[in-house]
Formats: C-alpha cells, sequence, structure tokens
C-alpha cells in the first residue's frame, strides 16, 4: 500500500470515527423527535391550558406555552434533561401565571423517558411533567 493510501484510508477512518462520535444522543434520539408533545400534566394536577414541547433537531427544544412561542437548547444524553437559554416571544395575555408556571417547570426537570406516545420528564425530588403525542 503506497504512502498517499495510507493517508487517505487514515483520514477516513478519522472522519468516521468523528461523526460516530457527533451521534445524538439526547432524548430525540430516543422517540421524542418528529412528535409534537402535549402537556397533559404537573405534578400529578391536570393542566387546564395547552402547552406542548418538540425536539425540532439535535440539541434544541421547542414549543407552545400557554401565551408564547418558546425555544431553547437541550444538549444532555438521554435520559437526562436540562432545558437551556429558554427564550420566549414577550406577548402578554391572560394565561400568563399559567405561562411562567409551565416554563419554570420545564427548566427544572432534569430526567427524561419516553415511553411510546408518552413522555415523562422529572426531578429526583418527585416533580413531574406529564406528555402525550399529538397525532
Amino acid at each position: 500500500m503506497t504512502q498517499a493510501c495510507r493517508g487517505v484510508l487514515a483520514c477516513i477512518v478519522l472522519a468516521l470515527a468523528l461523526s460516530a462520535c457527533r451521534r445524538d444522543e439526547t432524548v430525540t434520539a430516543y422517540g421524542a423527535a418528529d412528535k409534537t408533545w402535549r402537556l397533559i400534566e404537573i405534578d400529578g394536577a391536570t393542566v387546564p391550558y395547552d402547552a406542548n414541547l418538540r425536539f425540532p433537531e439535535a440539541g434544541q427544544i421547542a414549543g407552545d406555552a400557554p401565551c408564547n412561542s418558546y425555544s431553547g437548547a437541550m444538549t444532555v444524553p438521554y435520559p437526562w434533561f436540562d432545558a437551556q437559554e429558554i427564550v420566549a416571544t414577550q406577548l402578554a395575555c391572560p394565561d400568563i401565571d399559567a405561562e411562567t408556571t409551565y416554563l419554570a417547570a420545564l427548566s427544572e426537570m432534569t430526567l427524561s423517558e419516553v415511553l411510546g406516545d408518552t413522555l415523562i420528564l422529572s426531578t429526583a425530588e418527585g416533580r413531574k411533567m406529564v406528555f402525550t403525542a399529538d397525532g
């Protein structure tokens, strides 16, 4: 094998190794992608408002809170959950208190579990958000 061939082969092996390192290990890769997750419960109580969560691409979250749309980063490996850098539009509405509750709870969640069409986010302290897949 010539020196040039060894160099090309080494580059190919390196490229394959690097692509494997970038594999998505977030909840997105474990069943949460390509779905809109509708919130149905926080801490055992049914929610009377509409809110949802999506995973539009690896490392990202987005959704609609009771008043505003939001987005953020989520890069920790499954089963961990860590919504970071959440930003939301700034529309006022009668459900702004519900929105504050929802976004605060979402930012506190540390674990995720996908069970078919159910997504459960939780904390070690026992807090829990339950979502169901729409569609």
